[in-house]
C-alpha cells in the first residue's frame, strides 16, 4: 500500500509513470476474463521442483491474471503465448476492490485468478493466512537480491510469497533553482544541513514554506514517518514487531519530533494539515510553492514535475541522496507491488512461466519505456531489476533514471525480516491519526508515540 490513490494511477499508488515528457501513453487493456483451461500444474504437484527449475506449462492452456495495472500490449502478450503456448486473460481491477476480491476468494477457498497482486503491506497477513503459494522452490531470492534489491520485501520468515512486479521506493527531491536562489548550491548531506537550507529559503523569502509534508490523516503520512525514521538511523518496529520509537533518544521519536516541529515553525505550509501526498506533489511541489519533499516517490520527476502541461518547475527538480544524521547511506524504503500465485490457482505452471517472462530484464525495461510509449504499461513506476534500469539509463529516455538506479541499489524493505505485520492496516491508521493530531496541536509528540505503542502492543496480543 503506497500512500494515496491518485488520478494518474487509480490503482492506488501516486503518480508513477516513467515516460517521455508530454507524450500520451496508449496502452491496450485486455479485459476479457476467462477461467484457466485444464492441464495446469497444481501447487502440490510442482512443490518438489529444484530451485530455479520451472515446471513446463501445458500448450493450449490459459491463465487469468487479475491486477490493478492495465495489461501489457497485446503484441507482447502474443509473444508470451507463442513462446509458451499459454494464453493470458488479463483483468484490470482497481487496487482497493482487488484487495477485497483477494480476501473474499481466499477465505472461501474459491478460484478467481492464477496470478494477482501481492502488495508489500500485505506480506505479513498472507504469510499468516497462507493464501499464496510459496515461490521458494522456483526462484532463489538470495541469488536474485543483487539484481532485484526489493525481493526481500515479499519474504516473511524465509517464505517468498511473490516476485517483485515493479520497483518503488521513497526518495528525496528538491528544486535546485529555488535552493540556489537562497544561496544553497551544495546538496545537503545531513538532516541538519537540510533543515538549515530550508530555513535559509524561508528567511530569505525565496519560498514562504519550503517543505512538503502531507499531514492529512492518511497512509502518506505513515510512510513519510517511516522514511524519516530511517534517515535518523533506525526503524519503527523490530523483527518481533516491538515498538522502537518510544524513547526520546530513538530514531522514530526524533523523526516525528522533526516533522511536527517543521510544521509548527512554518517550514511546512499550514494548509498541509489537510493535504495528502499526491496533492502535495501536484499542487505544491509542481507549482513551486514548496522547494523539497523529504519522502517523495521514485518516478515523480518524470511523471509529475517535468510535465509541462501541469507543472511550473520543469527541469528544476532532481533526486538527491536522502539526508541522514551521519555519514553513511540512508536506505530508501521500498513500497513495491508483487505478483503472486493464490493457493486456489488452477494453472501454476503457466503462472510461473508468466512471472519469469514478465520480470525478465528486457521486458521490465520495456514496461518502463525502453521501446517508447507504445509498449509502456500505464502507471508502471520502475523496473524491479537493476539490470533493467541500467538499460533505461543507457537509453537516455527516462528522466532521472541514473539517479534512480543508484537509489534502487540501496533501497530496503519497510519492515526487513518478517515483512509487514499482519495487522499493518490498523498500525498505519494509528500512526497517521496520532501524527496528524500532534501536528494539529491536540496532543504532544510524547502522547502520540505512547498511543501508537499501546496500539501495537494490543495488536500483538490479539
Amino acid at each position: 500500500m503506497r500512500r494515496t490513490r491518485s488520478p494518474i494511477r487509480e490503482h492506488g499508488r501516486g503518480a508513477w509513470l516513467l515516460a517521455l515528457v508530454a507524450l500520451v501513453l496508449l496502452v491496450v487493456v485486455a479485459a476479457a476474463c476467462g477461467s484457466s483451461n485444464s492441464g495446469g500444474t497444481s501447487p502440490s504437484a510442482s512443490a518438489s521442483a529444484a530451485v530455479g527449475v520451472l515446471p513446463s506449462p501445458t500448450p493450449g492452456s490459459s491463465i487469468t491474471v487479475v491486477y490493478h495495472y492495465p495489461a501489457p500490449p497485446k503484441s507482447l502478450l502474443s509473444q508470451f503465448t507463442a513462446q509458451t503456448g499459454v494464453k493470458v486473460n488479463w483483468v484490470e481491477v482497481g487496487w482497493d476492490n482487488l484487495q477485497t476480491k483477494i480476501a473474499a476468494a481466499a477465505s472461501s477457498n474459491t478460484y478467481f485468478a492464477d496470478l494477482t497482486d501481492v502488495d508489500w503491506s500485505k506480506v505479513g497477513q498472507y504469510y499468516k493466512t497462507g493464501w499464496f503459494t510459496q515461490l521458494n522452490p522456483y526462484f532463489d531470492a538470495s541469488s536474485l537480491k543483487s539484481d532485484m534489491p526489493q525481493i526481500d520485501t515479499f519474504q516473511a520468515n524465509g517464505q517468498l510469497l511473490a516476485m517483485p512486479f515493479d520497483a518503488s521506493y521513497t526518495v528525496t527531491t528538491l528544486n535546485t533553482k529555488l535552493f540556489k536562489a537562497a544561496g544553497q548550491s551544495a546538496t545537503p548531506a545531513t538532516v541538519t544541513d537540510y533543515t538549515n537550507a530550508l530555513n535559509a529559503l524561508k528567511s530569505k523569502g525565496v519560498v514562504a514554506n519550503p517543505l512538503d509534508i502531507p499531514f492529512a490523516a492518511a497512509e502518506g503520512l505513515s510512510t513519510y514517518w517511516y522514511q524519516t525514521t530511517a534517515a535518523f538511523g533506525g526503524q519503527v518496529l523490530d523483527t518481533s514487531y516491538n515498538p522502537l520509537f518510544t524513547s526520546p533518544s530513538s530514531a522514530g521519536y526524533k523523526a516525528m519530533q522533526w516533522m511536527v516541529n517543521a510544521y509548527k515553525t512554518g517550514l511546512v505550509p499550514k494548509a498541509n494539515i489537510g493535504v495528502s501526498d499526491y496533492q502535495g506533489f501536484t499542487s505544491e511541489m509542481a507549482q513551486g510553492r514548496v522547494a523539497s519533499v523529504f519522502s517523495d516517490y521514485s518516478g515523480t520527476v518524470a511523471s509529475v514535475y517535468d510535465v509541462p502541461s501541469s507543472s511550473k518547475v520543469v527541469g528544476q527538480v532532481q533526486y538527491i541522496p536522502t539526508p541522514g544524521t551521519g555519514s553513511g547511506t540512508v536506505p530508501n524504503l521500498a513500497n513495491p507491488d508483487g505478483i503472486g500465485i493464490p493457493k486456489t490457482a488452477k494453472n501454476v505452471a503457466g503462472a510461473l512461466a508468466f512471472i519469469k517472462w514478465f520480470t525478465n530484464t528486457q521486458n521490465q525495461a520495456i514496461w518502463g519505456g525502453l521501446n517508447g510509449p507504445s509498449d509502456v504499461i500505464s502507471g508502471f513506476p520502475l523496473p524491479a531489476r537493476v539490470s533493467s534500469l541500467q538499460l533505461l539509463a543507457q537509453s537516455g529516455k527516462v528522466a532521472g533514471s541514473q539517479e534512480l538506479l543508484t537509489l534502487l541499489k540501496t533501497s530496503r524493505a519497510q519492515f526487513p525480516g518478517p515483512g509487514a505485520p499482519p495487522w499493518y492496516a490498523q498500525f498505519s491508521n494509528s500512526v497517521y491519526t496520532n501524527i496528524h493530531q500532534a501536528a494539529a496541536g491536540s496532543q504532544t509528540v510524547q502522547q502520540a508515540v505512547t498511543n501508537i505503542a499501546n496500539q501495537v502492543n494490543q495488536l500483538k496480543a490479539s
